[in-house]
């Protein structure tokens, strides 16, 4: 195992990184992806599976909370490790993310959703 070698920078101002660290956002990357596709297949499952609620519309509510999420989390992602990785070739601090509150209310509001959906129904 190497260290990068801060002699290494590209004429932007760039170094050339420590595969490990490379690796390491990208998996986190797909972790996020992972969790982008289980809330697709979940809206999908929702829509397809699931029978119509007493009250009209939580099923649709709920299905396309999850695809709306599945969205986000996906192109957040993307943005994500993008930036990461700029951060990480430039030395500066890591940035920060958004999707861990958006994620964590966006599952909130579809757990309240379902929960209501269930003890209406």
């Amino acid at each position: 195992m190497t260290l990068p070698n801060p002699d290494a920078e590209s004429e932007e101002g760039e170094e050339e990184l420590d595969y490990r660290f490379t690796l390491a956002n990208e998996r986190t990357f797909l972790a996020w992806m992972r969790t982008s596709l289980g809330l697709l297949a979940g809206g999908v499952a929702v829509h397809t599976l699931v029978q119509t609620f007493r009250m009209a519309g939580f099923r649709r509510a709920i299905s396309l909370s999850c695809l709306v999420l599945a969205v986000v989390v996906a192109i957040g992602a993307y943005a994500h490790w993008r930036r990461v990785g700029v951060a990480m070739r430039r030395g500066s601090p890591l940035p920060d993310t958004v999707l861990v509150p958006i994620l964590s209310a966006g599952i909130a509001v579809v757990s309240l959703l379902a929960c209501v959906a269930v003890l209406l129904r």
